[in-house]
């Protein structure tokens, strides 16, 4: 039996999943994308080829590996987009709570039975069919659980809207003893540099009390405001939308000492190394195409 442990973003990695990009499938019709970014990628002829997108993570997975991190990969399915294993499940605690996933990706689900069929039953959560969650929005910081969502009437009409309401609700009851922080995001269909498509999109804690932030990723600046007084201004690294656009918030904590990071994130990365940190740098510019970085494709299962 896997016994999961997630209790922040930072704590020592042991166990994770990581998606895969063999078998991805060809390049989706405009009508068919799931977000804006990887939408203009197809108009404009430039959307990531399966081979980059296999080198890329396979660096990632090597970086991991190097730190003694137990490394799952999903089930290859044929044809099937699974490099992004944040959205279909995630963990809190010791629970691994399924996404209510857009149904197209359902069968992302599948190719990780083998991971899921070794928690106990008591611990894997099954949201109603009104919760939409995707663990892009989700993430559990200490006694904190900070969920990025959207509650707009218009919800219905963003396919960029994962996380609902219901969700938020759901959360703060399945955890209790845990504060509840929502933030409501900016979406938009169309323009990729004006959508927050989770949480982990506009923002990331890192170490033990610094945090990546975008202001214009926030709908309500005092819901931004209370982040930076949260971490404390001095602890702020601020990206700007082109930054946001590049998914620079969306590196992946090994502990919290330890960031993995993408090679071309220059002002981040030099930032975080005088913060003290170790950045593992790795390519990752083809899958950020999708929108999509580094925590995205990942879904911690034990941390220290």
């Amino acid at each position: 039996m896997l016994q999961l442990n997630i209790q922040n973003e930072t704590a020592r990695l042991r166990a994770v999943v990581l998606g895969t990009a063999k078998s991805n499938g060809p390049v989706p019709a405009v009508e068919d994308c799931y977000d804006p970014k990887s939408r203009a990628h197809v108009l404009a002829g430039t959307y990531p080829k399966e081979k980059d997108m296999i080198l890329e993570i396979e660096a990632f997975a090597a970086v991991l590996e190097k730190y003694g991190v137990t490394v799952y990969r999903p089930k290859v399915l044929e044809n099937v987009n699974q490099i992004f294993a944040r959205d279909i499940a995630f963990v809190i605690e010791d629970k691994m709570i399924k996404s209510n996933i857009l149904p197209d990706r359902l069968k992302e689900l599948d190719a990780i039975d083998f991971i899921y069929k070794q928690i106990p039953e008591k611990n894997r959560i099954i949201p109603p069919e009104e919760v939409h969650v995707e663990g892009g929005d989700v993430m559990p910081w200490n006694e904190y659980i900070f969920i990025g969502t959207y509650t707009g009437d218009d919800y219905a009409n963003y396919i960029t809207a994962r996380t609902n309401k219901y969700a938020v609700d759901f959360i703060k009851k399945l955890f209790p003893h845990k504060k509840i922080k929502a933030f409501e995001l900016c979406k938009s269909n169309t323009d990729a540099k004006e959508n927050a498509l989770h949480l982990d999109c506009c923002f990331q804690p890192v170490g033990k009390d610094k945090a990546i932030i975008h202001k214009n990723g926030f709908l309500r600046e005092e819901e931004y405001q209370w982040l930076v007084d949260y971490f404390g201004k001095e602890n702020v690294f601020e990206i700007t939308k082109d930054e946001m656009y590049a998914m620079t918030s969306n590196i992946f904590s090994i502990s919290e000492e330890v960031v993995v990071s993408e090679q071309n994130f220059n002002r981040l990365n030099t930032w975080l190394r005088a913060q003290g940190f170790t950045v593992e740098e790795v390519p990752y510019a083809e899958i950020a195409k999708q929108e999509g970085l580094l925590r995205c494709s990942t879904m911690p299962l034990i941390r220290d």
